[in-house]
């Protein structure tokens, strides 16, 4: 079994990359989550976008154990909830209110509050918070304004998502105020309806090589 995060830190030591994973049928999330953690990659993304995300998340706790399974586009205080009940072990927002952020640690899991600028740093700061979601990382900057940040906000930490690519993560996991990024392209969308779990599985062998 996986080591059970704690906390935002303990997020960004279970692998280099993080899949952001949508699933449209919850059928597909045990055999995407094994391919995963077979490849090395025992952090996992569900997001919140489809109906069968909650249910994904769900299976995924029961029957691979060795996942460490998270509820992503966490936007309301009730998604917050009801991810924690299907059993997710951590949350992630892609922007973040203060309501919203203390909505997501009152239920006791690890968060990562999304937010793409050094205001929105600085209010999740004041919370308490340093380990954050930077989303979305491209279009907001990308590696050289997280670099920036390095110097005014030094115990920050930040999970870079959105538009990161095999090649271009190591630009970002180069930064010492990165701790992890967030990589979609790990389960696309053909794999997965394809059923090509080793595919998946060798995409996910080559993501977790990028810090070894």
């Amino acid at each position: 079994m996986t080591t059970v995060p704690r906390s935002g830190e303990d997020l960004f030591a279970l692998a280099p990359v993080m899949p952001v994973v949508v699933l449209e049928n919850a059928e597909d999330a045990v055999p995407v989550a094994r391919a995963l953690v077979a490849g090395g990659l025992p952090g996992i993304e569900i997001t919140l976008r489809t109906p069968a995300a909650l249910d994904a998340i769900e299976r995924i706790a029961k029957e691979v154990p060795e996942a460490a399974v998270g509820a992503g586009t966490v936007v309301t205080a009730e998604q917050a909830e009801a991810a924690t009940k299907a059993g997710a072990r951590f949350l992630v927002s892609p922007g973040c209110t203060p309501d919203l952020a203390r909505a997501m640690t009152d239920t006791g899991l690890p968060t990562l509050p999304g937010v793409a600028t050094v205001s929105e740093a600085m209010t999740l700061l004041d919370l308490g918070l340093t380990a954050l979601k930077f989303f979305p990382a491209e279009a907001s900057g990308g590696a050289r304004f997280l670099k920036s940040l390095g110097g005014p906000l030094p115990q920050v930490r930040f999970c870079p998502t959105g538009g990161i690519t095999l090649q271009s993560a190591p630009d970002y996991l180069a930064l010492p105020n990165v701790g992890c990024v967030g990589g979609s392209w790990l389960t696309p969308t053909d794999l997965v309806a394809g059923a090509r779990w080793d595919d998946i599985m060798a995409l996910a062998r080559e993501a977790a090589a990028l810090r070894s």
